[in-house]
């Protein structure tokens, strides 16, 4: 197998976990994991001998999920039809771990995603997230309290 796709096989999953975090299953994360590829196969000849291939990655991925996040807050969402502003809709119970996760307040989300799945210690997480190892634990701690609650609540209404 060639060497660059072993690290494609060794490293995708997790890369796709951190984007799937940032931005819900579906094509913006599958498209912030393909940017996440192309961007180390156009680095490659220096990426090759990094000694954190995979930390590189999820910063990588990080970055790929903000400018789509960027992308989808300029882009205007069609609907069926105006709501009434007094309204405020039904929420489906069914909850998945992904929509669970996609309904976190950005912090904890993005706590979850680099800490948990991207593997990243506190540290290296807060300074992505521009904030204190001290506030990336506090938030990786309310997020993983806040998804026990919403899919124990959710698995007591299914």
């Amino acid at each position: 197998m060639p060497v660059f796709d072993t690290l494609v096989h060794t490293h995708g999953a997790r890369v796709l976990r951190v984007c799937r975090a940032a931005l819900g299953a579906g094509p913006d994360a599958d498209d912030a994991w393909s940017e996440t590829f192309l961007a180390a196969l156009h680095a490659w000849p220096d990426l090759a001998d990094h000694p954190q291939v995979e930390a590189w990655l999820v910063r990588v991925a990080q970055r790929k999920s903000i400018d789509i996040l960027r992308a989808r807050s300029r882009a205007p969402l069609p609907v069926p039809e105006v709501p009434d502003p007094g309204h405020t809709p039904d929420h489906d119970t069914g909850l998945d771990v992904w929509a669970a996760v996609a309904a976190l307040p950005e912090r904890q989300r993005l706590a979850i995603a680099y800490h948990y799945l991207g593997g990243l210690p506190h540290s290296e997480t807060a300074e992505l997230t521009g904030t204190t190892p001290a506030a990336v634990r506090r938030a990786a701690s309310d997020a993983v309290r806040s998804l026990r609650i919403t899919l124990r609540h959710t698995e007591g209404t299914s």
